[in-house]
């Protein structure tokens, strides 16, 4: 199917089938940022008391990555009209959290510096286990990125000007913020946590599997002085670097031979492409020369 001559603006969604975000969020290595941006959040003392305070994911060990991830799905292949009315529900759920401090000190989780530290620990460990486990950005197309993700900050009630819109600014921003970073009992709690979920029945056989090669692999991710922080060693850079390339390969070697039809749980880009065509599906070829 050819890409029509008139196209409608909410039917192409927040980003659009041309922009960077809309190949780079159907990139398989997106699942290692995922779960690298889980252990970052888990520095900021305040975002990870939050989680802890207020989330089931003990009992629901896969709930967060899979809401997530659905949300990022929804906000980059969706209509408009779909992306804000998830948002909506983001928001109206951060309105009602609250959690306590170390000092016993009630805070709200939709402070827009808890958002705003969210967010990027997000997106650019999207950006970064992407761009490690080799797809293919130049340096501005990677600012390209970050600027279009200011859309997405927007959706959960973030100012757009004031969220880092490029790989410098993004530098400076974690600059910034690393004196308020630390180790607690609660970053540990996660830590040991996304090594070690505690699934059950058929799951639970995964996770010697998962534990080497997803969750320690995006751990090893982490910037080094993330690592620091937390205290524990990942595996050497050029090893984290190797395996994540591997792993990239491997899944799209795979992914290919499975019809969509056929897929249980089908990717947020699929029922793009089918709203729009197959003109539309995502592709690193399909990025904007910058």
């Amino acid at each position: 199917m050819t890409r029509p001559a008139v196209l409608d603006a909410d039917e192409l969604g927040l980003f659009g089938p041309d922009s960077v975000t809309w190949q780079l969020h159907a990139d398989p290595a997106m699942w290692l940022g995922g779960v690298r941006s889980l252990y970052l959040q888990s520095l900021h003392p305040l975002a990870v008391a939050g989680v802890v305070q207020n989330s089931d994911f003990q009992s629901d060990p896969l709930g967060r990555l899979v809401r997530t991830a659905d949300f990022v799905g929804i906000s980059t292949y969706g209509t408009v009209a779909q992306a804000q009315e998830a948002a909506a529900r983001v928001r109206k759920v951060h309105r009602t959290l609250r959690a306590t401090d170390e000092d016993g000190r009630p805070f709200r989780l939709d402070d827009p510096e808890l958002l705003l530290w969210v967010h990027c620990a997000e997106v650019s460990s999207f950006l970064t286990a992407c761009g490690r486990a080799g797809y293919p950005l130049t340096a501005a197309q990677a600012d390209r990125y970050l600027d279009e993700q200011r859309a997405s900050a927007e959706l959960v009630g973030l100012d757009p000007r004031e969220v880092p819109g490029s790989v410098e600014q993004m530098a400076a921003y974690f600059r910034r913020v690393h004196p308020t970073l630390r180790r607690t009992p609660d970053s540990d709690v996660i830590y040991d946590f996304l090594h070690r979920p505690p699934l059950t029945g058929w799951l639970a056989l995964g996770v010697r599997v998962y534990e080497p090669t997803i969750s320690h692999l995006s751990y090893s991710l982490l910037p080094r002085w993330a690592r620091a922080l937390h205290g524990r060693a990942g595996y050497p850079g050029p090893l984290a670097t190797g395996a994540a390339r591997a792993l990239r390969a491997a899944a799209l070697a795979i992914l290919p031979r499975v019809r969509r039809d056929d897929w249980e749980a089908q990717p947020a880009w699929v029922a793009a492409a089918r709203r729009l065509g197959d003109w539309a599906v995502p592709s690193p070829a399909r990025l904007p020369r910058l």
